[in-house]
């Protein structure tokens, strides 16, 4: 069934109603050598609001701040409406090591330039970026929960970290009644299903609506790579250096490309785009709210966003799933055995429901 912007779903354990595509702003602003300046970035905030938007993604060091600059004058007449997520722990100053990390000092200096640079009294989401492994757990839950009671943060929610210190976090949340995690930010999209082995299954078991980044794997599933970038060396500016940056960040391989070739096939009997297929896919799992979309033109926006558009067949999704799919590893292929379900069970048909 077709969703709209204005389909939204409930975030987590929360009950605040998101869009089930956010519209991810790290592409506001041009200082890392790619991205929209101020009036395309304008025109893609108005077209995502337009039609029924509300969930908007950044974080305070996004293009050096320009991100969260712009959204301060963007949503001013909006502000309400908008459910705005920002993120805290990547450096701040360069050369200044407390303006970056999960502690107390990083959380609540990068709040406060957060909230001066989007000109706005609260944050509705506030994601840890990037664990730090040095900061006590204790201690950044206790800092979120005094950001939640001053008013400064209403929810909170953390990125890339690993499965079992959110677990631990979630239940000593709810233990010392700190406020929860509602939701977890991961690198998901049919050439990285890595979040599948735990992150997402600890997630719906613990309450963290998911909001996947890069879910169109970098531009590889949305078909701008070719076999002849496997061996290129990069170029100068703009997309291509993005593409050179993505790159070299091993998402262009021939596995990845093998996937971006079915996906361009079921593209082809949907009638539809590689990258509208790809992101379908990614909302069509029941474990993932909202993925996280980018774009640098309207042109791009408007394509993603008819992902909401697309249909897949059971048969179309098994493909996907097949060309895609990964080894789970230890412990889950063992115990997702013939034999260990006969040790544990026998003979007996038991019906499991998650």
């Amino acid at each position: 069934m077709s969703l709209t912007l204005d389909t939204y779903r409930l975030l987590g354990r929360s009950g605040l109603r998101v869009s089930p595509l956010a519209l991810g702003t790290a592409t506001f602003g041009t200082e890392w050598g790619w991205g929209a300046g101020h009036d395309d970035a304008r025109k893609l905030f108005d077209l995502y609001v337009e039609r029924g938007g509300n969930f908007i993604d950044t974080a305070s060091t996004y293009t050096n701040g320009s991100s969260e600059r712009m959204l301060g004058e963007f949503t001013r007449d909006h502000r309400e409406s908008l459910v705005l997520a920002t993120k805290y722990t990547t450096l701040r100053r360069p050369g200044d090591p407390n303006s970056g990390g999960a502690h107390r000092k990083s959380l609540f200096g990068s709040v406060e330039t957060s909230l001066r640079q989007l000109k706005t009294d609260y944050i509705d989401l506030l994601f840890l970026h990037v664990w730090d492994f040095m900061t006590p757990v204790e201690e950044i839950l206790r800092g979120l929960d005094d950001l939640v009671r001053h008013g400064k943060v209403l929810y909170v929610a953390i990125s890339n970290a690993p499965a079992w210190e959110i677990s631990r976090m979630q239940a000593i949340a709810d233990l010392r009644s700190w406020s929860p995690l509602v939701a977890l930010q991961i690198e998901y999209s049919l050439i990285n299903r890595g979040g599948e082995r735990d992150l997402i299954p600890m997630a719906r078991a613990m309450g963290l609506g998911v909001t996947p980044y890069s879910p169109l794997g970098g531009g590889v599933l949305s078909g701008k790579y070719s076999r002849a970038d496997l061996t290129a060396t990069g170029a100068d500016s703009g997309e291509s250096n993005r593409k050179s940056f993505n790159a070299g960040l091993g998402m262009v391989t021939e596995r990845t490309l093998a996937i971006a070739d079915v996906v361009r096939e079921i593209a082809a009997e949907v009638g539809h785009t590689p990258a509208q297929v790809a992101l379908a896919w990614t909302l069509q799992n029941p474990g993932v709210t909202a993925p996280v979309i980018g774009a640098r033109t309207p042109e791009q926006l408007v394509g993603n966003l008819g992902a909401l558009e697309v249909d897949l067949t059971a048969h179309q999704l098994a493909r996907l799933d097949k060309v895609s799919a990964i080894d789970l590893g230890y412990p889950h292929d063992l115990l997702a055995s013939d034999h260990i379900r006969t040790v544990t069970a026998g003979d007996l048909k038991i019906e499991t429901r998650r």
